[in-house]
């Protein structure tokens, strides 16, 4: 018998459970969208353009241009994902058809645009959540391909993929960043759906 020294035993409850989700994305979300993407690429992109291009990457512009997206998406497929702490958003997700550039890229590959988590919500399943979402939409959209593209330096995004079993396809590219034309070189990764 347990001897509790006169106090009753009692069950503890569970902590809190973290309120975390994904959902599609609304116009509204379009400034926590663009604070996020300048967040991110001002980090992902420090050491590939000059400072002075940085400096254009504010959440403002990003915002409008995610605005006017939700507003008039490109085609049905086309979709804002966005992930949630509690109400807050931390992340989001951009996906829609592949461009056809190349033969192996077929006109049922879906594509992840951008995946991005602010950096104060890393490490708390936000990424993963986005890239399930993103491929389930995808799937239900018809798609049997998801590709994205990534910076050939990213170590941690190329991490993020790999365990996600998307894996290069050798395809590579120079992407334009700045207004200077200042390029990030780009390698193509995929996975089958």
């Amino acid at each position: 018998m347990l001897d509790t020294g006169g106090v009753t035993p009692h069950h503890h409850e569970p902590g809190p459970l973290a309120d975390a989700s994904v959902r599609t994305g609304r116009v509204s979300d379009a400034p926590a969208v663009g604070l996020v993407q300048a967040t991110v690429w001002r980090d992902a992109f420090a050491d590939a353009v000059p400072p002075e291009v940085l400096e254009t990457f504010e959440g403002p512009a990003f915002a409008s241009v995610w605005r006017r997206s939700l507003q008039d998406p490109p085609t049905p497929l086309h979709r804002l994902l966005v992930a949630c702490a509690g109400a807050q958003v931390v992340g989001f997700a951009a996906i829609g058809p592949a461009e056809v550039t190349d033969e192996s890229v077929t006109a049922t590959d879906g594509e992840l645009f951008v995946l991005a988590v602010h950096p104060d919500a890393r490490r708390d399943g936000h990424g993963s959540r986005l890239l399930n979402a993103a491929a389930d939409t995808l799937r239900a959209g018809d798609r049997t391909g998801l590709l994205t593209w990534l910076p050939a330096t990213d170590e941690q995004s190329r991490a993020f993929t790999d365990a996600a079993g998307l894996i290069p396809d050798g395809a590579w590219r120079e992407r334009v960043v700045g207004p200077g034309g200042e390029t990030v070189r780009e390698i193509r990764v995929r996975a089958d759906l």
